[in-house]
């Protein structure tokens, strides 16, 4: 630590990459000091505020003061509090009524630390998901505007990562789409199902409310009720102990977890195709993949993407184990854990969805390396329609088969032996025997044949199922992102 008066040299200490390195400011806000003891403040501010409504004997002096003194924090007065009290809320509670003398008396009237603890995650979490949902719902716009730009172009399919039957590029892109609308209306469930803690008191039994309204149940229930409604809730958890279940933490990160897997298996998909060469994630003209080989295109943020999305999934394991061994009412073991778990994984969603939509903004597709491919694999794939129109032509089907069988055979091994093209086509041609089908070969081997319905299927999924669902986030859906590192 800096000695007293003396500036603190913030890179001789550990900083966390998620906010020094990678995510928005507005994410790191969100997870800031300011943004939690200025929210604990509003909280006092909410509590006071209703239980003067309910007819506690509190002055509008007093509310006023503590309306002009919520983002007045003396950071250095609390820090000196909490060392020599060991007990955070209170350094606040102390801090906050030292600029408030007025209030000193009522603020945190009734209240356990939970009440700003646990209200202020519920708080955070929900304006975590707001921040996420337009970053998601405009890499969904960018990779449906690729998906239908590419719908119709075909291209070579993979299962087992062995060449399969022909797809399009847009509908390979739609494989990834989908994932992301399903994250997407997962992640919007999740900030929906959340609820406020409310004013529930030490173990949730809001007996200390009780006490303050001398026996009246129906206060106690309208005190929750406004405290929830000025936090910006619609409803609070009807039963808590001393917090809100931590079973809730399990839901928040399970579903950015599976963000978290969905992104794996994009960028994953994206590496893949830029080894074959058939797209690119963008390349900077100054941008440098190596400095050993100055002609290497590594796809650094697709690498980053699947980096940083198995740290996010790893993270879903601490709510889970800390829900389990939540003993009655509560144990602070919790604490520690979600200071860690919780902001780390919003701040890596948020990186993760930003670098994706750079990616999406700037993906380069090569049309020629696509087709070259194609024509390496389509003419094994071509066989059964070769049969068929044989079969037309008048010819026996067994005797066709195993022409091209011996053909076919000839033809794998110039590639896998000799490393030569696939001629397949060439021997059909040169061969006497298949003369009834040598004209119609052009077309039997047009790839746009062998996609099926895909250009059909990418059209009706964009708009009956994308388009829509990114309707509320129209006005957020421009801006482009340029990563600085």
């Amino acid at each position: 630590m800096a000695a007293p008066g003396e500036e603190e040299d913030v890179m001789a200490r550990y900083r966390s990459p998620l906010v020094s390195r990678y995510a928005s400011a507005e994410m790191g806000y969100n997870f800031s000091e300011r943004k939690k003891f200025g929210t604990w403040r509003r909280l006092w501010l909410y509590l006071a505020q209703a239980e003067k409504s309910l007819g506690l004997p509190i002055t509008d002096e007093q509310i006023q003061e503590m309306e002009a003194n919520l983002d007045n924090i003396d950071f250095k007065m609390a820090a000196e509090e909490e060392k020599k009290l060991r007990h955070d809320v209170m350094a606040h509670v102390h801090t906050f009524a030292h600029c408030c003398p007025k209030a000193a008396a009522i603020i945190h009237l009734g209240a356990t630390s939970c009440y700003v603890g646990d209200n202020t995650d519920l708080i955070v979490l929900r304006d975590g998901f707001n921040l996420l949902l337009p970053k998601l719902a405009r890499v969904i716009s960018r990779l449906a505007d690729f998906a239908e730009k590419y719908a119709d172009m075909p291209a070579l399919g993979f299962t087992h990562y062995q060449p399969a039957q022909l797809t399009t590029v847009g509908k390979r892109c739609c494989l990834w789409i989908q994932d992301l609308c399903m994250d997407l209306q997962s992640l919007e469930r999740a900030r929906d199902d959340l609820r406020f803690r409310g004013v529930k008191g030490t173990t949730g039994t809001q007996a200390s409310f009780l006490q303050l309204f001398e026996g009246d149940h129906s206060k106690v229930e309208e005190l929750d009720r406004l405290v929830t409604a000025k936090a910006g809730f619609k409803r609070a958890y009807m039963v808590t102990g001393q917090t809100y279940s931590r079973k809730v933490d399990i839901g928040v990160l399970s579903v950015l977890a599976s963000l978290g897997a969905s992104v794996h298996k994009i960028c994953t998909d994206i590496r893949l195709l830029a080894n074959l060469k058939e797209i690119e994630e963008p390349f900077e003209k100054d941008q440098i993949g190596s400095s050993a080989m100055p002609y290497k295109r590594n796809p650094m943020r697709s690498e980053r993407c699947c980096s940083l999305a198995r740290h996010l999934m790893t993270l879903v394991m601490d709510p889970l184990q800390t829900a389990s061994v939540q003993w009655f009412e509560r144990t602070l073991d919790d604490s520690a854990n979600r200071r860690v778990c919780l902001a780390e994984a919003f701040l890596t969603a948020d990186i993760i969805l930003s670098t994706l939509q750079n990616i999406s903004e700037g993906l380069v597709v090569y049309p020629k390396v696509i087709e070259r491919r194609i024509r390496q694999e389509l003419p094994f794939m071509a066989t059964e329609n070769i049969i068929m129109a044989m079969v037309k032509a008048g010819g026996n089907r067994q005797d066709c088969h195993e022409k091209i069988r011996v053909l076919s055979q000839q033809a794998a091994a110039v590639v896998k032996q000799e490393g030569g093209d696939n001629d397949f086509i060439a021997r059909v041609r040169a061969d006497p025997y298949f003369s009834p089908v040598h004209k119609q070969l052009e077309s039997l081997l047009d790839p746009s044949s062998f996609t099926g319905r895909a250009p059909q299927q990418v059209a009706k999924f964009l708009k009956e199922e994308v388009r829509p669902a990114l309707i509320p986030y129209q006005s957020k859906l421009g801006g482009k992102i340029d990563l600085a590192l």
